[in-house]
């Protein structure tokens, strides 16, 4: 499962600069500075500020709409809900009820089906489905609210370590220091190379096509997943509107060649083929967006922190956009990089040293490791077309639909794993 109406920019406009009034040379100082004004990044400064932090948040804030939405769990909507931001997204979002996983890879030995249901482990919800765009206008929206962020819708030109201090340069020539700088920059992330962390990047020979569809029949809250040769295709339920009462996002992932072929598709051509690989389980469909297309690639670091450094988001891992950990695994490096800001500031210790900030590596490697693992050996078991790797793939989702216990704890470490909230 991947990562409300479109709305054009000129009806949500992306939230003006508060950057302060200083001149070029001059220097702004603040407790932390976070490269990158994404989900994540501004996710990172709201939560910082609101924990009594004062942030300057570096980046422009893209909230255009792109067909992308963000599958959040439970455990995330509880962070949200404890830094007091989920209300400016609850209206609009759609609940998730169950996860349908269907193995549409025609093995040898059939693999059967799987429906995991949110009652089953005592929620509502799995969780809940946004758009992208409304998320990071939300965001955007509750940060410039807050007197201790300052956003400066720039990119980081510079960025310099010392002894004592990260000292930046934005592309507009004003200066910014902090005690520590949190990465929130993506994948090729500036302040994760200005730290000299490696990274190991890859590539799939997939790329996604997202897009916001309307289709005549209910998803009545139903994630469907259908795992092909080519990857998952994937509805995800949204909220529906008077033109299309029912609705869903996509995240159809594909050959290279047939991404190609599909993206020169018109939307009626590409959306009979769609409803042909969802077995017409939503009906006719229409797309509503634009649509997306995105290759697929995962990334892993050798380490999180460094001297006044932190990782976090696709800085720090990055994967394919398979069972929805995304976003989540991201607010759950918020969550822990908090609370070890917090107990390091508590304690009067220098929140930017390595020693304050080894509890954060600590507390996220596991998490990390255990997701960029299985989505990765999940992807590629799909994409494999060898016998005795479908019978293991069977043999694990005929357990997983037997055993009830252990369905459950994979729900569970799935949907809400151990960790800080806040």
């Amino acid at each position: 499962m991947p990562d409300v109406p479109q709305v054009s920019t000129t009806e949500r406009p992306v939230t003006q600069s508060t950057r302060p009034a200083l001149s070029a040379g001059l220097t702004a100082t603040a407790d932390v500075i976070v490269s990158g004004a994404g989900a994540a990044g501004l996710a990172a400064a709201v939560a910082l500020a609101k924990a009594g932090f004062s942030v300057i948040c570096a980046g422009p804030i893209d909230a255009v709409p792109t067909g992308r939405t963000v599958a959040l769990f439970e455990g995330s909507l509880r962070f949200l809900r404890e830094i007091d931001v989920w209300s400016r997204f609850a209206d609009g979002a759609q609940p998730i009820k169950a996860i349908r996983m269907i193995d549409d890879t025609a093995p040898f030995l059939p693999v059967p089906d799987l429906y995991l249901e949110a009652d089953e482990i005592d929620l509502e919800a799995l969780g809940a489905n946004v758009e992208n765009d409304r998320l990071v206008q939300g965001f955007a929206d509750e940060a410039a609210s807050l007197p201790g962020i300052t956003l400066t819708h720039t990119l980081l030109k510079t960025i310099d370590f010392s002894s004592d201090a990260v000292t930046v340069e934005d592309a507009e020539g004003f200066r910014y220091a902090a005690t520590l700088i949190v990465a929130a920059d993506g994948r090729r992330s500036p302040a994760r190379l200005a730290a000299n962390i490696a990274a190991r990047a890859w590539r799939y020979p997939q790329v996604a096509i997202t897009a916001l569809l309307g289709h005549r029949k209910p998803h009545n809250g139903v994630s469907t997943e259908f795992h092909t040769r080519s990857g998952p295709c994937t509805l995800v339920p949204l909220q529906g509107t008077d033109e299309h009462p029912h609705r869903s996002s996509l995240v159809w992932l594909m050959s290279p060649r047939e991404g190609d072929r599909r993206r020169a598709l018109d939307d009626d051509a590409l959306a009979l083929e769609l409803q042909h690989q969802t077995r017409s389980v939503v009906g006719r469909i229409t797309l509503e967006s634009a649509r997306g297309f995105f290759p697929m690639g995962g990334l892993r670091v050798n380490r999180l922190i460094g001297s006044r450094v932190a990782l976090i988001g696709e800085a720090a891992h990055a994967f394919p956009p398979l069972a929805a950990q995304g976003l989540n695994l991201s607010l759950r490096d918020i969550a822990q990089l908090l609370a070890t800001l917090r107990v390091a500031r508590d304690r009067g210790h220098d929140i930017g040293a390595v020693a304050s900030l080894h509890s954060y590596e600590r507390g996220r490697r596991r998490d990390i490791a255990l997701r960029t693992n299985g989505v990765d050996v999940l992807n590629r078991s799909i994409m494999t077309d060898f016998a005795p790797v479908d019978a293991i793939r069977g043999a694990g989702a005929i357990a997983v639909r037997l055993v009830g216990p252990l369905r459950r704890a994979l729900m569970r470490e799935g949907i809400m794993p151990p960790g800080p909230v806040v």
